[in-house]
């Protein structure tokens, strides 16, 4: 692993924490699933241009989906 995977991991998995956190008490599962996939998928992208911008739709995501 690159060190600029690491720090976007870091970044992304501790958004997604906080995702996980707040969906769990407002009772949001669009919620709660994104911040699980923003905690999980930096394992299994290496690709440094991929990494972000999947990042980036999985912070939006709840945004564009109501439930």
């Amino acid at each position: 692993m690159d060190t600029s995977n690491i720090l976007w991991g870091l970044i992304f998995g501790s958004i997604g924490l906080g995702y996980f956190i707040y969906g769990k008490k407002q009772s949001n599962i669009v919620v709660r699933y994104s911040g699980v996939a923003l905690m999980i998928y930096p394992y299994f992208i290496n690709n440094i241009v991929a990494l972000p911008v999947i990042g980036v739709c999985l912070l939006f995501l709840p945004r564009f989906i109501k439930v």
